[in-house]
């Protein structure tokens, strides 16, 4: 393997990482283009020279622990990269390169959630769309043991056919020990924020009570995180403010977010009935697991495309059985089929995954035909 050439005179600081100029190798890996860099590290646009294909090349920085921390990372990386769900970024190859750990993972053409709503929030059917596919690859997750512990916008890519993508899961477990549980102080809190510049509010808007509190924590925090943002899709700001870090994780442990009935009255009641369930601050009063929240959210989809259909089509009539049929079929094209989620008839939770996949993969051959609808 290529060793990754650096500027004369040049190392790699334990607590940062320098920018990688375009061209530069890093095994098989020839740099393009800087994609983007916080708090976990810089992230790459990348050219893999063996298998000629774009990747996403993520460079972690140095002081993110000693070896069992990484080696626990990598072994949770590797069981996130074997569920193949269509809603979490592919990983190719974890690898270190003169002390500097890399992530290969599939390159996304789109942008962050939080990109697309800086333009204007969503309108509830697409955040219930984006809220379905981040359940969906939490349940593939949470299936074996894995919680991602950071679900926040920056985290989630759009795709331009439609298709979410869930990051970095098992990023934030080997950025931040696990503190004590809070004792006295603010220390343990704090612990869990990352204080890099501009990442802190970033972070901490999205933290369930029990992770502000430094205690251990399980799915139930995905589906805190999760709540947070669905209700951001739909307001278009956070349900907990604050000037600063510590502000914000008040809020978080004292303060109920504002209504949505006053923030966005077109939203659907059911909705904010989700929302809410989602963020109570009591982990055993919230939805106990993300299967529970998926299911209510496509049942909810469910509801309102009936409501669009029932509004779009046009009134019937006492005209013949011929003409109903000409008038269904001017709303239909030609040539167009509908793919239908296929439906696990086992008592075994892998299966859904699969009839999830299965059926992503239909629709992604099926896309391909021009003339099919």
């Amino acid at each position: 393997m290529v060793a990754l050439r650096k500027k004369p005179g040049q190392g790699f600081p334990q607590n940062h990482i320098l920018a990688i100029d375009a061209r530069t190798r890093i095994g098989r890996y020839e740099i393009c283009s800087q994609l983007g860099a916080g708090g976990m590290g810089e992230v790459y646009l990348a050219h893999d020279t063996k298998l000629d294909r774009k990747v996403a090349l993520k460079i972690l920085p140095g002081n993110l622990g000693g070896h069992d921390r990484v080696r626990r990372f990598v072994q949770e990386a590797r069981a996130v990269s074997a569920l193949n769900h269509p809603n979490i970024l592919t990983i190719y190859e974890i690898d270190e390169i003169d002390s500097a750990q890399f992530i290969a993972t599939e390159f996304i053409e789109g942008e962050t959630l939080r990109a697309r709503m800086r333009i204007v929030p969503l309108r509830p059917p697409e955040a219930i769309d984006v809220g379905i596919q981040v359940a969906s690859a939490l349940c593939a997750a949470h299936g074996v043991g894995i919680v991602h512990r950071d679900i926040k916008p920056d985290n989630i890519m759009l795709r331009r056919d439609g298709i979410v993508k869930v990051l970095d899961f098992g990023i934030a477990k080997l950025a931040a020990p696990r503190p004590a549980a809070l004792a006295a102080g603010e220390a343990p809190t704090l612990a869990l924020v990352n204080t890099e510049a501009g990442m802190i509010l970033g972070t901490a808007h999205y933290m369930s009570p029990e992770q502000a509190r430094g205690l251990d924590v399980d799915e139930r925090t995905d589906i805190w995180s999760l709540g947070c943002v669905l209700y951001e899709m739909v307001a278009g700001r956070q349900p907990f403010l604050g000037g600063t870090a510590l502000d914000v994780l008040t809020a978080i442990l004292n303060r109920e977010p504002d209504s949505l009935v006053r923030l966005t009255p077109e939203r659907p009641d059911e909705l904010e009935r989700i929302v809410y369930r989602a963020l109570r601050k009591d982990r055993e009063e919230r939805y106990q697991t993300v299967k529970d929240l998926l299911v209510d959210l496509k049942d909810l989809k469910s509801e309102l495309d009936l409501q669009t259909r029932r509004i779009s089509s046009p009134k019937k009539s006492a005209e013949s059985p011929q003409d109903v049929t000409d008038l269904a079929s001017l709303s239909v094209p030609e040539k167009s089929i509908a793919v239908l989620y296929f439906e696990n008839m086992n008592s075994g939770g892998d299966g859904d995954y699969f009839c999830a996949g299965i059926t992503e993969d239909i629709i992604t051959d099926l896309s391909k035909i021009k003339e099919l609808k």
